[in-house]
């Protein structure tokens, strides 16, 4: 029971970081989940490998891992959404007309 729920979880989590790189947009994600998810996740595996309980460790690994790609896929949408950068750079300065 335990293999099969922690399963259920680590799937239903990857899906949702999956959609969230398949429609390349993270809008309505906040970044506080994922942080939340790594540090939450973070926790339970260091107790997990004091309890020396096998299921958690390798679901709270999982986790970790899948925070980590959610967490870098967001930080891609959000850059991508702002846009090029307003800084003027030496070239596009030189460019200019008089």
């Amino acid at each position: 029971m335990g293999w099969f729920s922690a399963a259920v979880l680590v799937v239903t989590v990857a899906r949702q970081v999956w959609e969230q790189w398949d429609r390349a947009t993270s809008r309505g994600v906040s970044s506080w989940l994922f942080l939340g998810q790594f540090v939450a996740s973070t926790g339970m595996l260091i107790y997990s490998l004091h309890l020396r309980d096998l299921v958690f460790v390798v679901t709270n690994a999982m986790m970790m891992v899948t925070a980590v790609a959610g967490g870098a896929i967001l930080l891609v949408h959000r850059r991508r959404e702002r846009g090029p950068t307003s800084h003027p750079t030496s070239e596009s300065i030189l460019e200019r007309p008089a």
